[in-house]
């Protein structure tokens, strides 16, 4: 809205050419009539009647310049009868449609205006400027022609400006929609992790939940203060969970003062074994090698891997399981394995979470930061989960 009135007004222009071309057209026809030139106001009746048929059809030049054009050839060549001594002024009117037919109309059309251009020149200089010698024939013949070569050469040119103008416009569209897609896309890839994520933290904390429930449930009778102790486990438990939930739904809203805090590292599987620990399962963690810099991408990836085994080992592996967190600091990657020697091996594979972000979810982590994970049935009993991630992914 606070457009410069000049570009205002060029913007207007440009949404409405007919209407700049019939206001020209009838600007044009009222300064012909009153200039009375060429007898105009001498009676001339078949003068003015041509010379509004010859500028008419110029208003049209750009919405129909292949009609407008038929329509100005077949009156020049009615003057050429009719007035065969009188050249009218409105024979302005050819060149310019020379002009349009090569900007606005299609190639054929462009190339047929140009031959019937020329092919006028010679008519015209015979009827009007001959005077009966060669020399003037040539001589007007040749002096027409170059201005019908150059009003179709500039209009040429204009045709060559507005298809660039097109190009140009195509291009932006196709940035538009291809900047769409990679906006939805990386939508989608988002919602993808937020899933694993809360399929993470909900699992996890939920089958500790479970885990001290049962606990406290057959303690309560006999061992109160295990009852209690169970009790104060689910409640920390779930505080955490409802505050790693928030976290996550966080990057779903939009606004100004939201808090945020890092994520899981690989320092922090002590205290998750620890958490699973107070859950009643016997679970060791077995560190060999010095820590190396890694992506926090992949020390995340690490740390849930951890997190989805142990909770499928509290799941699946039974009362009485045991289970194993080893992590290898190799020289190239962190080696991590999860073991059980309970009945975790089909339980796992067969009773699915119905939405397939347990496996799938561990397997598509690794290979996301360029490691690898393979997941199965151990040798007598029990279930594995082993996982390479090197330290530097690759580019």
């Amino acid at each position: 809205m606070d457009q410069p009135l000049l570009e205002r007004m060029a913007g207007w222009l440009r949404r409405h050419p007919f209407g700049v071309d019939a206001t020209l057209t009838a600007l044009l026809i009222v300064v012909l009539f009153g200039s009375g030139t060429g007898g105009y106001a001498n009676d001339n009746n078949v003068g003015l009647l041509l010379t509004v048929v010859l500028l008419a059809p110029l208003a049209w030049r750009r919405r129909r310049p292949v009609r407008a054009a038929a329509v100005v050839v077949a009156v020049s060549l009615a003057e050429l009868v009719l007035l065969p001594s009188y050249f009218l002024p409105a024979n302005v009117a050819a060149p310019v449609m020379i002009y349009a037919l090569a900007a606005y109309a299609p190639r054929w059309a462009s190339h047929a205006g140009l031959v019937t251009g020329l092919v006028g020149a010679a008519l015209a200089s015979a009827v009007y400027f001959g005077e009966g010698t060669l020399f003037a024939f040539v001589f007007s013949t040749g002096a027409i022609s170059v201005l019908v070569v150059a009003c179709w050469a500039l209009g040429d040119l204009r045709r060559a400006r507005l298809q660039e103008v097109s190009g140009l416009q195509e291009r932006a569209r196709l940035l538009e929609l291809e900047r769409e897609q990679e906006m939805r896309l990386a939508a989608s890839t988002e919602r993808a992790r937020i899933a694993r994520e809360m399929h993470d933290v909900v699992a996890h904390s939920l089958s500790v939940v479970i885990a001290q429930a049962d606990g406290g449930r057959y303690a309560g009778q006999s061992d109160p203060a295990a009852a209690t102790g169970a009790l104060e486990a689910i409640s920390a438990t779930g505080r955490q969970a409802l505050t790693d939930m928030r976290k996550l739904l966080g990057v779903l809203r939009e606004g100004d003062g939201q808090e945020f805090a890092p994520q899981p590292d690989v320092a922090a599987i002590d205290q998750l074994v620890a958490d699973v620990q107070a859950s009643g399962l016997d679970v060791d963690l077995i560190v060999e090698g010095s820590p190396q810099p890694m992506p926090a991408g992949a020390q995340l990836a690490a740390y849930r891997i951890v997190q989805e085994s142990l909770t499928n080992v509290l799941k699946h592996a039974g009362p009485a399981g045991r289970a194993w967190v080893r992590l290898q600091w190799r020289p190239d990657a962190l080696e991590l394995a999860v073991l059980d020697d309970g009945r975790g091996a089909s339980a796992s594979i067969v009773e699915s979470d119905g939405q397939g972000q347990g496996l799938l979810g561990m397997r598509e982590r690794a290979e996301l930061h360029g490691g690898r994970l393979t997941a199965g049935p151990r040798h007598g009993g029990g279930f594995g989960v082993q996982a390479v991630l090197p330290y530097r992914s690759p580019r």
